[in-house]
């Protein structure tokens, strides 16, 4: 039995949760939606997904993502909810009850329930800026991962953000926003009401605050960011596609609309991948599409 999830704060809620119900000695694969869509991982008997696709195989199953649909009959819950993690609180609520607090700052990290200020100086709110010093990848992430559940199930966050490596991380982290404002400013292009950031120059795509492009273009309601995943002689993009949570114009179903071109996600943020050759067509759909409604 393995909890297999995602790497970012809902996954590590998640496997908090789901420590504390199956056992806090679980394995824990980390994994992003595609590579689950893509057949690239394999999952066993007696594995517990969340917070990502339904995959074969597995013995219990819990998500919130409109496109995600199972395939075979299975254990857990499945509905739109603002978090993976608060799918799970509420199915095991009464032995989960003590984390509600966490439960609740997760759907609204997980959803991008932020105001302008809080988008700005995340740092002001000990929840939002932990939840950006996830950047899962490698082993030494998932080694930072782990050591962040441990934290959860244990302490308080006032505790969590104290901890010595935790704390560095979020120092870190404000100075990293500080210069992904100043990427953003110089590689995005606003195409109508879309804010289209182009990564594609960078071995290792810049990271910092999702949500910083909407406080820089109040104009676009939706947001497109292009990046290469994994070494550049693949070929292989990832676009990630949100809708603004200041200027909420935009209708587009973007997981209906990702999962046309083999990704998946929320009606409000999703993600694809696919060839450096369908570049120039899968842009001029997206462009054209999110700028229909």
């Amino acid at each position: 039995m393995r909890i297999v999830t995602r790497p970012d704060f809902d996954g590590v809620v998640c496997a908090v949760f789901l420590r504390e119900i199956f056992g806090k000695d679980l394995p824990i694969l980390w994994v992003e939606p595609f590579e689950v869509q893509a057949g690239e991982v394999e999952t066993i008997e007696g594995d517990i997904i969340a917070n990502l696709p339904w995959s074969k195989n597995c013995s219990w199953w819990f998500d919130h993502h409109i496109t995600n649909v199972a395939q075979a009959p299975y254990q857990g819950d499945f509905r739109i909810a603002p978090s993976a993690a608060g799918v799970i609180f509420d199915f095991f609520k009464e032995k989960l009850i003590r984390f509600e607090q966490l439960s609740k700052e997760t759907d609204k990290i997980d959803s991008a329930d932020f105001t302008a200020e809080e988008i700005a100086c995340p740092e002001n709110s000990p929840y939002a800026i932990i939840s950006m010093t996830i950047n899962g990848g490698d082993q030494t992430e998932n080694e930072y991962l782990l050591h962040l559940i441990k934290l959860l199930e244990t302490k308080t966050i006032e505790e969590v953000a104290a901890d010595p490596e935790v704390s560095q991380r979020c120092a870190k982290e404000i100075k990293i926003n500080r210069e992904f404002m100043a990427h953003l400013a110089k590689h995005t292009t606003l195409h109508g009401t879309v804010a289209l950031t182009d990564f594609r120059t960078f071995v290792t795509p810049p990271n910092g605050n999702r949500f910083l492009i909407y406080s820089l273009f109040p104009e676009a309601n939706v947001s497109i960011r292009l990046r290469y995943k994994g070494p550049r002689e693949n070929g292989k993009l990832v676009a990630s596609v949100g809708h603004s949570i200041l200027n909420r114009t935009c209708h587009v179903n973007v997981g209906e609309l990702m999962q046309q071109i083999g990704g998946g996600g929320h009606a409000a943020a999703g993600s694809c991948s696919f060839h450096e050759s369908e570049s120039d067509v899968v842009m001029e759909k997206l462009l054209r599409v999110l700028n229909e409604k």
